[in-house]
C-alpha cells in the first residue's frame, strides 16, 4: 500500500465522517512512515492525531455553522506558552564534543529506549537533564539531537510568556505546560533556566521566585518516567540548590579544544565544494580558534565561504576557503572577549 492509497482512504472515510474506520488508517499511515523512514511526517502526525483525540474526549473543541472548530480559551493560553513544536532530524552525528559528554547523551538515550527493562527492575528512568557552560556551545543542538534519537516531539518554551508580573501567574503557566506536554508524551526545553530556577533567597525576589521554584520542584517530583525534562542554562551558580539535585544528569558543554575544533570545520565543509586546502593554513585557523565557542567558529567559516565565492564569482567560483578573511573575521570575536567588562 502507498502513501497515496492512504490518502484516498483518509478523504473517503472522513467525508463518510466513519470515525474507526478513520483512525485506523492513520494509524496504519503513521507505522508505514516510521517504516518507510519518514520519522519526521509520523511524529507530527502522531501529535495530529493524539491532540485531536484529546480534544475530542474534553470536548474542548467546539463545532459552529460552517464546518469550523475553535480552540479551547485554555489551548490559546498554552500554545502562547511555547515558541515551536518541533520534530528534529538530528543525531548524534550532527554532533561534536567531548567523549564524555557523548557517552552520557548515548546512555540517556538507551535508558529511555529500555524503559521495559529497568521497569522490571523497578530502577528509576533518567528524564531530567541539565546543560550549562558558555554560551554557543551546544546546549540547545545537544537538546535537537536527544529529540531526534528519541523520536519525540519537543516543547521549545517561551520564558517571556511564562514568566508573568502576576502573583502565581508563573506558576500556573509551568504546570500548565507540563500538564499538556507530560499528556502527549513530549520533551519539555527549557532555554535560560536560571531565570526560572534562581536561587530562594536571591535579592529582590519577594517571595515570588519561592513560589516559582517550588513549583518547578513538584513538577519534576511528579513527572512521568516516560516524558523528559531538558533545561539549559550558562549560569549554573545561579540556580537553586534542590533544583540542581532533581535533575539525574548535568552536564558541561565547554568550548572545544583543537580536535574537536577539526572535526567541527570538516563537519561544516562536508557535503559542499568549498575546501581547506593547505594543513599549514588549517592548523593555524584551528590554533587561532581555540577559546572561542563551536557557534563562532562555525559562523564565521560560513561567513567566510560566502566572502570567499561573491569575491571570485564574476571569474570563476573559488571552492577554497579564504582563511585570511576567515581568520579576519575570528580575529574581531577574540578582540571582543578579550575587552575587560564595563
Amino acid at each position: 500500500m502507498s502513501q497515496f492509497d492512504f490518502i484516498k482512504d483518509i478523504a473517503r472515510y472522513g467525508l463518510d465522517n466513519d470515525q474507526e474506520q478513520l483512525l485506523d488508517v492513520l494509524n496504519r499511515l503513521i507505522e508505514y512512515s516510521r517504516k518507510t523512514k519518514k520519522v519526521n511526517f509520523a511524529l507530527q502526525m502522531q501529535s495530529i492525531l493524539k491532540e485531536g483525540l484529546r480534544a475530542q474526549q474534553t470536548k474542548g473543541l467546539a463545532k459552529v455553522g460552517s464546518q469550523k472548530y475553535y480552540l479551547r480559551e485554555d489551548d490559546r493560553e498554552i500554545n502562547e506558552l511555547i515558541i515551536e513544536k518541533l520534530t528534529s532530524d538530528y543525531s548524534f552525528d550532527n554532533l561534536v564534543c567531548s567523549n564524555e559528554v557523548r557517552e552520557e547523551l548515548e546512555f540517556f538515550v538507551k535508558e529511555h529506549h529500555g524503559i521495559e527493562v529497568l521497569n522490571k527492575f523497578e530502577l528509576p528512568v533518567s528524564n531530567k537533564i541539565l546543560f550549562y557552560g558558555p554560551s554557543g556551545c551546544g546546549k540547545t543542538l545537544a537538546s535537537y539531537v536527544l529529540a531526534g534519537e528519541l523520536e519525540k516531539m519537543m516543547y521549545v518554551i517561551n520564558l517571556g510568556a511564562i514568566v508573568s508580573s502576576k502573583l502565581g501567574e508563573t506558576s500556573k503557566n509551568l504546570a500548565k505546560i507540563f500538564r499538556r506536554a507530560t499528556s502527549e508524551d513530549c520533551i519539555i526545553f527549557l532555554d535560560e533556566f536560571d531565570s526560572l530556577g534562581k536561587v530562594r533567597d536571591y535579592s529582590q525576589d519577594h517571595g515570588e521566585m519561592k513560589r516559582v521554584v517550588n513549583t518547578i520542584l513538584q513538577l519534576f517530583d511528579y513527572l512521568p518516567q516516560q516524558s523528559i525534562v531538558i533545561a539549559a542554562t550558562n549560569q549554573l551558580q545561579m540556580i537553586d540548590e534542590a533544583l540542581l539535585r532533581r535533575f539525574d544528569v548535568k552536564m558541561k558543554l565547554d568550548v572545544p579544544n583543537k580536535t574537536q575544533i577539526r572535526q567541527l570545520i570538516y563537519k561544516t565543509l562536508d557535503n559542499t565544494p568549498f575546501k581547506i586546502k593547505e594543513k599549514k593554513a588549517l592548523t593555524e585557523i584551528v590554533n587561532y580558534s581555540v577559546g572561542l565557542s563551536y557557534f563562532i567558529i562555525q559562523r564565521t567559516l560560513i561567513t567566510a565561504i560566502k566572502r570567499t565565492l561573491f569575491s571570485s564569482i564574476s571569474v570563476s567560483p573559488n571552492y577554497s576557503v579564504d582563511t585570511a578573511v576567515w581568520k579576519k573575521l575570528l580575529s574581531q570575536h577574540k578582540t571582543a572577549n578579550d575587552q575587560p567588562d564595563q
